[in-house]
């Protein structure tokens, strides 16, 4: 099973949760009256394909993924991207995946709509009634603009994290110009992008949404989400720019180098010969301390 939605061991059963429907899901149709399907569009999760079947008879220009019923994960950016009744079949783990796979995938003007379930009971671990086996579910909050909600779902919408926070020095010091940063992945919880003014070819920051300066102050789930999209952050700079080691680190307070009052995390590939001596790594804070 690809792992660009769920491969945890124990959550093998999550594609069990789709539907074989014959006509077009309610979401689908929905956002299709609401002229929201714009553009090149992406249903990620798409299940058994019957909603993109189905809109692409009415001339939309769609495309679906999904990991185990069509596993050709998408190699290009979308207008719009739709992710229905995914989330809730997912571990958290799993979901920041999908936040962050899925805010790679949208250009940088582009929509994604990502459709919830409302009705869910029973948390956790349950037997599936039709195909007998075990499948996970629960209930699912983003936040994020509420286009549509009821008693059965609730569709949300976003827009890169950069996009609509350009110019908003209010959201965080890293947005006081109008200039929009280029994205890399984005979470429910936290953001990344790539440095200003970089150190070396591929310098990134991973930054938590919520304004704090000192990482110390953020709750374990901010920190978490953090080193989840550090981890993804580095995969996506090994496969773009093959560097041969990383540095990660973090300022904390003015002694210790910070200069923007939001906490931020560097990557920063290392390159054979970008250092006439890079023994000792991150102890080069201090010069004086670097060789031993």
């Amino acid at each position: 099973m690809d792992s660009h939605i769920s491969n945890k061991k124990n959550n093998l059963n999550s594609h069990l949760t789709a539907k074989e429907r014959e006509s077009i899901s309610f979401p689908g149709k929905l956002l299709l009256n609401k002229n929201l399907l714009k553009g090149s569009v992406l249903d990620f999760g798409c299940g058994f394909g019957k909603d993109v079947e189905i809109l692409k008879q009415k001339n939309i220009d769609i495309v679906g993924y999904d990991p185990h019923y069509f596993p050709n994960y998408p190699t290009q950016q979308y207008d719009t991207i739709i992710c229905c009744y995914v989330l809730n079949v997912l571990l958290p783990e799993e979901q920041a995946d999908v936040l962050m796979n899925i805010s790679a995938l949208l250009k940088p003007n582009g929509k994604a709509y990502y459709v919830v379930r409302r009705d869910i009971v029973h948390e956790g671990y349950r037997i599936h009634k039709i195909h007998k086996k075990e499948t996970y579910q629960c209930t699912i909050k983003l936040p994020f603009k509420t286009i549509f909600k009821n008693d059965s779902c609730e569709i949300y919408e976003n827009q890169h994290y950069t996009h609509l926070n350009k110019n908003k020095k209010e959201i965080s010091p890293f947005f006081d110009e109008n200039e929009e940063r280029e994205l890399i992945f984005e979470s429910a919880t936290a953001f990344s992008f790539y440095d200003k003014f970089p150190v070396n070819k591929g310098h990134a920051l991973v930054v938590p949404k919520r304004l704090v300066a000192n990482y110390f102050d953020l709750s374990t789930k901010e920190q978490t989400a953090c080193w989840i999209m550090i981890n993804k952050v580095k995969e996506e700079l090994q496969n773009k720019y093959n560097p041969d080691g990383f540095n990660i680190g973090i300022n904390i307070n003015e002694t210790a180098g910070q200069t923007i009052s939001h906490v931020h995390i560097h990557i920063i590939p290392r390159y054979k010969g970008d250092s006439e001596n890079p023994r000792g790594g991150v102890r080069g804070v201090i010069p004086s301390k670097q060789n031993y």
